[in-house]
């Protein structure tokens, strides 16, 4: 009888040594997990915050593009018609130099908003470039200063809006302005002798935007030139490439091709919430 006990009790110590070893091992590969664990959720939050830098950088690239394209190209079509009517027309000359300068202004306060976005001055203040007060980022509302500056480099533009105007998301505001100034700036440089039609339509569910121009199509090659042959800057591709991916973004879709007719037709829906 005391054998068996003397047995039974060395069992129940083993058994018990044999538990205490595999409780070790069990909270050791417990902390292996969890530092694996650790260490998987790390790398995630790595990958987050390049891919939010990335489209950080996507979102200021296009934002240089369109900021760019669209006043450099005023620029060239006002510099050129003023160096046409210079000998005649001084008067005339002066008023398109005038918007070279009023073009050239806008881009630098813009562009200026953005260079803070990347490179803020430790003290929050912009004194790098006096006299050049920052804007708020353009929207619908600017539509008619937009349309007057196109209007008076040489190309018509007519707006409509339609539907019960309402506040737009910042986003999707700035983005529907920019889907106008593409499509203007691109009928402004290859329309000779075009007209532009822009129509915004405010509904319950969407935001409709659409740009026609009765010139002849981007993609023709008809492109208009200012004197002297030199190609004007910039190009309809990557800029609508651009526009349609910030559509995109809000759940929308761009269409941008050739009109049966001639010229050139844009269209965006962009769904909005109900209010």
């Amino acid at each position: 009888m005391r054998e068996w006990l003397i047995a039974a009790l060395v069992t129940a110590c083993g058994v018990a040594g044999w538990l205490a070893v595999e409780l070790a091992r069990t909270r050791r590969r417990y902390r292996a997990v969890l530092g694996e664990q650790g260490r998987l959720l790390e790398r995630e939050r790595e990958r987050a915050a390049a891919t939010a830098v990335d489209a950080e950088r996507a979102r200021i690239a296009a934002e240089l593009h369109d900021i760019v394209s669209h006043n450099v190209s005023l620029m060239v079509v006002q510099a050129s018609a003023a160096r046409e009517v210079l000998p005649t027309m001084p008067g005339e000359a002066g008023n398109a130099l005038k918007a070279v300068e009023a073009a050239g202004r806008d881009a630098m306060t813009e562009l200026r908003h953005l260079l803070g976005l990347l490179a803020p001055a430790p003290d929050g203040s912009d004194d790098d470039l006096p006299g050049a007060d920052l804007a708020p980022q353009p929207g619908l509302g600017q539509l008619g200063g937009l349309a007057d500056r196109i209007a008076f480099a040489g190309l018509p533009v007519e707006v409509r809006v339609s539907g019960e105007p309402r506040p737009l998301p910042a986003g999707i505001d700035v983005t529907a302005y920019r889907i106008v100034q593409e499509a203007l700036t691109n009928a402004l440089r290859h329309g000779e002798g075009a007209k532009a039609e822009v129509s915004i339509r405010y509904t319950d569910q969407y935001l409709r935007v659409e740009v026609l121009n009765s010139g002849p199509s981007v993609l023709t090659g008809a492109a208009r030139r200012p004197a002297g042959g030199a190609r004007p800057p910039g190009g309809a591709g990557r800029g609508l490439l651009g526009l349609r991916e910030r559509v995109a973004v809000y759940g929308g879709d761009l269409d941008a091709r050739r009109r049966l007719g001639g010229g050139y037709r844009v269209r965006a829906r962009i769904p909005l919430e109900r209010s």
